[in-house]
């Protein structure tokens, strides 16, 4: 079992956004070594069909799983939201999402039993979070609004631009109005922007972050299964990064995200998988 509990967590996304969930997991699970792999050439997801998702998600957890990893996260809204089911029925490693714990802890923040979630085209049709939420308080009230400019926004670098704060007034001025007290960022990209989110929504709402919430649920598997790392092994943690297209794109926007340098991103044909 020893091999176990030094193998590595897979971690997948459309692209860079999952690596939001990939520093929290460092933060917070230190000793824990981690495979991420970045759908690039085929990003975004938020626009492509159930079918499709669920197609490329079977096709990272087989990469994934040459790596030996001893879980799997799928650090992407959409899906999370639409192909989690269906690969946790397939394979034979634990596989987490984004949605249930960040819907977890929003049922937890609130106070009026009125939450915002802001997400993906993809993310938002599939009323995901809605469900969720209602199957944890039937009572609660849930806005979701789509966002769709956000992700290349953050792709492109243009966060401190002001486009973006014209961008965040355009999706959210009509979230403003209403009477929400917790509001979910459901796209691993969006806390790239929480800071100007928080700013623009006010003080009186609590910006939930998936992301967050995420590694902390990570935590929590590998200690009831008994396959947290405990770092004995004196080595230090091993972070590998795998994309399926511009790898040096990837690698520069990582660095600007990540608390270390990024090591040497490698291209991997996702399609063999």
């Amino acid at each position: 079992m020893e091999c176990k509990k030094t193998a590595p967590i897979g971690v997948f996304d459309s692209g860079v956004g999952g690596l939001t969930v990939v520093r929290e997991m460092v933060r917070h699970l230190p000793n824990e070594n981690i495979v991420y792999f970045g759908d690039t050439a085929r990003v975004p997801y938020g626009s492509k069909s159930r079918k499709t998702i669920i197609r490329f998600s079977e096709q990272i957890i087989r990469f994934l799983k040459t790596k030996q990893v001893k879980a799997i996260v799928i650090a992407c809204n959409t899906a999370s939201a639409l192909a989690l089911e269906a690969v946790q029925d397939e394979f034979d490693v634990p596989v987490l999402g984004v949605v249930i714990p960040g819907a977890r802890a929003a049922v937890e923040a609130t106070d009026k039993g009125k939450i915002g979630v802001v997400g993906t085209e993809a993310t938002v049709q599939s009323g995901m979070y809605t469900k969720v939420i209602q199957s944890m308080n039937p009572a609660v009230e849930v806005l979701e609004k789509a966002c769709p400019l956000f992700v290349p926004l953050v792709e492109e670098g243009f966060k401190e631009h002001h486009v973006t704060q014209e961008i965040i007034d355009h999706y959210l001025d009509s979230m403003k109005k209403t009477d929400i007290d917790a509001m979910i960022l459901g796209c691993t990209h969006y806390p790239l922007l929480r800071s100007k989110i928080r700013a623009y929504m006010g003080e009186k709402i609590q910006i939930v972050n998936p992301a967050y919430e995420t590694a902390m649920d990570v935590q929590k598997l590998l200690k009831e299964r008994d396959m947290e790392n405990d770092g004995t092994g004196g080595r230090v943690s091993q972070y590998e990064f795998f994309v399926s297209d511009a790898a040096e794109k990837f690698r520069s926007f990582a660095n600007t995200v990540m608390p270390f340098d990024v090591p040497e991103t490698n291209v991997v044909n996702i399609e063999e998988y």
